[in-house]
């Protein structure tokens, strides 16, 4: 059974620049806290059930990727209103008829606790099955970006590995990344914050003020 800290209100809606709200959960891994993960990104995830099919294809890919989430400093954690008894048999069954073994831990929120203090599940839904969700929680716990998608849409790896190297790019330095941005790409710079600065700007690239590539200010 998950622990969620009482000081949280379960309605509180989880926002980005804010403290993620602490928990303990039993997992496929064992007992977890959200502090286990300080020093460290964590992308935390939820899934609406085991045993289906777009759960699957979307697990398969995460623990594919795991290496690249571990070159970027930042751990996997799933979750799902499922009984860890359901967990593991969906993992082991997994293993057999595909050949991937999930590693990264997996919650057991039977109780809804976790998958209502993060918005997952609505305070009055009278469904107990959580919307795809992702939250990225930075190494001092806060989260920096929340994206929810439907039960029949599944997620891009690729994307959720994009957002986090941005979000890394953003505040390794005083920048901010466009749209459709990579890593290695041109980034920009953020608005300018008077107009000084804005005359500076336009001095750097013929006139656009407030859209400079962060390689011509430097």
């Amino acid at each position: 059974m998950s622990e969620v800290a009482e000081n949280i209100p379960k309605t509180q809606a989880v926002q980005v620049d804010r403290l993620a709200p602490e928990f303990e959960a039993r997992t496929t891994r064992g007992l977890v806290r959200l502090s286990d993960y300080r020093g460290r990104w964590l992308v935390f995830f939820s899934h609406p059930a085991d045993f289906t099919p777009v759960c699957t294809s979307e697990f398969i890919a995460l623990q594919k990727a795991t290496h690249r989430f571990e070159a970027l400093n930042c751990d996997l954690l799933g979750l799902s209103v499922d009984s860890l008894y359901a967990h593991l048999a969906w993992l082991k069954d997994i293993e057999a008829r595909v050949g991937v073994r999930v590693e990264f831990p997996i919650i057991e929120d039977i109780s809804m606790d976790v998958s209502r203090a993060y918005g997952m599940i609505h305070e009055d839904s009278a469904s107990t099955a959580t919307v795809r969700s992702v939250f990225f929680i930075d190494p001092n716990g806060y989260v920096r970006a929340i994206i929810h998608y439907p039960m029949n849409v599944g997620r891009s790896v690729e994307e959720i590995l994009r957002v986090l190297a941005a979000l890394q790019a953003s505040e390794a330095g005083e920048i901010a990344t466009p749209e459709g941005w990579t890593p290695g790409a041109d980034a920009v710079l953020p608005p300018p914050l008077d107009l000084v600065e804005a005359d500076q700007r336009s001095s750097m690239n013929g006139g656009a003020w407030y859209y400079t590539h962060a390689e011509n200010g430097k």
